[in-house]
């Protein structure tokens, strides 16, 4: 019972602290269930490899390149800021713990602002972020 109480506040402080002194915030060592709702949320809801995945000639995702980034084949029809590119996303390459789960939350890049579109500012919930980040770091780069 103790250890139901004192883990997920030990996980909690390591964040905060990370977070207060601009160190990364290592993910708690994901059980599966926590990687299978990240694949769900990436997958099904968020929908991730539809920019970040490469498609075959047959227009099915690259499976062999999965969520490893992808040049974005559509453009707005009226000039504004677009991304020309999705980046990796498998690893999450780039951002340590606590700046992915701050971009998972808020929406805010390591730039300070927005992703470019068509990237969705995304706000998920603190454990939906967790489970999200836990998925993509288990995926190789």
């Amino acid at each position: 019972m103790r250890f139901k109480i004192i883990l997920p506040l030990l996980a909690l402080a390591s964040v905060l602290l990370a977070a207060e002194t601009n160190q990364p915030a290592p993910v708690p060592s994901a059980p599966a269930a926590q990687i299978q709702r990240g694949k769900y949320l990436v997958e099904n809801v968020a929908m991730c490899a539809t920019c970040h995945t490469p498609r075959t000639e047959q227009g099915d995702y690259d499976r062999t390149q999965w969520l490893q980034g992808n040049l974005l084949d559509f453009k707005p029809d009226h000039l504004m800021p677009f991304a020309a590119v999705a980046p990796p996303i498998a690893g999450m390459p780039g951002y340590n713990d606590a700046q992915a789960l701050k971009f998972l939350e808020t929406g805010i890049d390591l730039t300070g602002k927005p992703a470019m579109y068509p990237m969705p500012q995304f706000r998920f919930n603190h454990d939906d972020a967790l489970a999200v980040l836990a998925y993509l770091r288990s995926l190789k780069r």
